[in-house]
C-alpha cells in the first residue's frame, strides 16, 4: 500500500496494486456518512476497432456495444443486481461515456456487504442468446428517446459538426441498425478483452479503512494473468471541422443551440489537466456569468441562464462546447465569434484572469466535500494519466502567459454550431 499526500489540500489518496494488474484507490473522508465506491474499466462507445493483446488484425464491433454490456451485466442468474443492491439499503448506478464504463453505489450502512456484491458481478456477467435479443428492443426504445431529446440531440449534432471521422461522433448506445448486429459472442469478446482487471480501477471515497477496502480487492479480484496492452485504433481525424452548422428540427418551445471547437493539441496527463483548467477559465473570462459578454447577451434577451459551457479532453480527441437557449442562435454566434476575434487581437485580461482563477480553485476546493464529485471526476483523470487532486498544483502553477499561449492555440479554429429549431 502506498501513500500519495496533497498537503496543499489536506487530502490523501492510498494506493494499491493487485497482482492482476487492478488498481485499487481509497480517498479517506473521516465523518462523512456516505461511501462512494466505483468500479471502472477504461472502455466507452468510442473503442469499437481495437487489436487483442496477443493478436495482429484488427477487430471491429458494432457501434454502441460498450453502453449494451454494462445494461447486461446487471442481470444475473439469479435476479436482478439492482434488486440485491436495494435489500442492502445502497444506490448502485452505472455509466458508458465515450471512454470509460463506471459501475457504482452509494451507501450510509452495510458497506463490506455492497463493496463484495460490486466486485463479485462486475466480474461474472450472465449473458444468454435470448436476453441480449430482448436487451435489444430495451435499448432500442432508449435510441429512439434520445433522437427526440433536444439536449442530447444538439450535443450530437454539435460532435458531427467538429469531427470528420473520429468514432465520438456517433451516438454513445449506437443505432437501431448497429445493436442489431449484436450477439451474445461479440459482447462476450469485448467483455474479455477490456473487463480484464489490469484495464480497470477500483476507487472508494467515504470514512473507510483503506487497509480493510484492500483486502477485500485482494480476495475478491480473480487473479488473471495479465494478456498485455490492449491497441485501440483510430482513424485518422483532420484538424478542420467536418461542417460549420448543423440544423434539425424538433418539438421544442424555443430554439437550442451548441457552439464548439475542437482541439488538436493530443496531450496527456499533467498537461491535459493544465490544457483543460485553462481553456475552463478562459471561456469563464469571455462567456461566463460574470463576463462583460455574458451579461449584454443575457440583457439583450439573446440567452438565458441556460447558457454555459464544458471542456472535454481526451488525449487523442478533445473539444470546448458552449451554449443554450435562444430565439436567435445565430446572434448569438455572431456576436462570441466577434468576441474571440477581438480577444486574438487584443490579448486576455490580466485582472479577469486572475480573479476567475481564484473564483475556479475555490469551486474545485468545494467539490472535495462531495464524494460522488470526487469520484466522478478522478476516474476519467486517472486513464489519461492526470490526478484530480493535481488541480490544487494547477492553479498555483497556471500563469497568465501560459493561459494566453494556450488561447491562441485552442481557438484557432471558428466555431462550429448547431442548432434545433421548433417545428413550425
Amino acid at each position: 500500500m502506498k501513500v500519495k499526500d496533497f498537503e496543499r489540500i489536506q487530502e490523501k489518496i492510498f494506493c494499491y496494486d493487485h497482482p492482476s494488474g487492478l488498481k485499487a484507490f481509497v480517498i479517506p473522508k473521516k465523518g462523512y456518512n456516505k461511501k462512494y465506491a466505483t468500479f471502472a474499466t477504461y472502455y466507452g462507445s468510442v473503442n469499437n476497432t481495437f487489436i487483442i493483446p496477443g493478436q495482429k488484425n484488427e477487430t471491429h464491433v458494432p457501434d454502441g456495444i460498450a453502453h449494451f454490456l454494462e445494461h447486461k451485466l446487471f442481470e444475473q442468474e439469479d435476479g436482478s443486481v439492482m434488486d440485491k443492491f436495494s435489500k442492502l439499503g445502497s444506490e448502485p448506478n452505472a455509466y458508458t461515456s465515450f471512454t470509460q464504463t463506471v459501475y457504482l453505489f452509494s451507501c450510509t450502512d452495510y458497506f463490506e456487504e455492497n463493496f463484495r456484491l460490486l466486485i463479485d458481478y462486475v466480474q461474472h456477467p450472465y449473458l444468454t442468446d435470448e436476453s441480449v435479443e430482448k436487451e435489444k428492443g430495451i435499448i432500442g426504445q432508449e435510441i429512439k428517446m434520445y433522437e427526440d431529446n433536444a439536449d442530447w440531440r444538439v450535443f450530437f449534432n454539435l460532435l458531427d459538426a467538429l469531427y470528420v471521422n473520429h468514432p465520438v461522433k456517433i451516438d454513445i448506445a449506437g443505432t437501431i441498425d448497429s445493436i442489431s448486429k449484436i450477439t451474445k459472442e461479440t459482447l462476450l469478446l469485448c467483455y474479455n478483452t477490456f473487463y480484464h482487471p489490469s484495464n480497470m480501477i477500483i476507487l472508494v471515497v467515504g470514512d473507510v479503512e483503506p487497509q480493510s477496502v484492500f483486502n477485500m480487492v485482494e480476495k475478491g479480484i480473480e487473479h488473471k494473468d495479465n494478456p498485455g496492452k490492449i491497441e485501440s485504433i483510430f482513424p485518422d481525424e483532420p484538424k478542420h471541422h467536418n461542417k460549420r452548422v448543423v440544423e434539425k428540427k424538433l418539438a421544442v418551445s424555443m430554439p437550442q443551440f451548441q457552439m464548439g471547437i475542437k482541439d488538436n493539441s493530443n496531450v496527456f496527463g499533467y498537461d491535459l489537466l493544465k490544457r483543460k483548467v485553462a481553456i475552463e477559465i478562459i471561456l469563464s473570462m469571455l462567456m461566463g456569468k460574470s463576463s462583460k459578454l455574458y451579461n449584454e447577451l443575457y440583457d439583450e434577451g439573446l440567452i438565458n441562464q441556460t447558457f454555459g459551457s464544458e471542456v472535454m479532453l481526451e488525449g487523442l480527441y478533445g473539444f470546448s462546447a458552449w451554449g443554450g437557449q435562444s430565439n436567435e442562435p445565430v446572434r448569438v454566434y455572431e456576436r462570441i465569434n466577434e468576441t474571440l476575434e477581438k480577444t486574438k487581437k487584443e490579448g486576455l485580461d490580466k485582472e479577469s484572469f486572475a480573479r476567475i482563477k481564484n473564483a475556479h480553485e475555490g469551486r474545485f476546493i468545494r467539490s472535495l466535500n462531495s464524494p460522488e464529485n470526487i469520484s466522478h471526476n478522478f476516474i476519467p483523470l486517472y486513464f489519461k494519466g492526470a490526478d484530480y487532486f493535481d488541480h490544487a498544483k494547477v492553479y498555483e502553477e497556471l500563469t497568465f502567459s501560459d493561459t494566453e499561449e494556450i488561447f491562441h492555440s485552442h481557438f484557432e479554429l471558428e466555431p462550429a454550431l448547431s442548432v434545433i429549431w421548433p417545428v413550425k
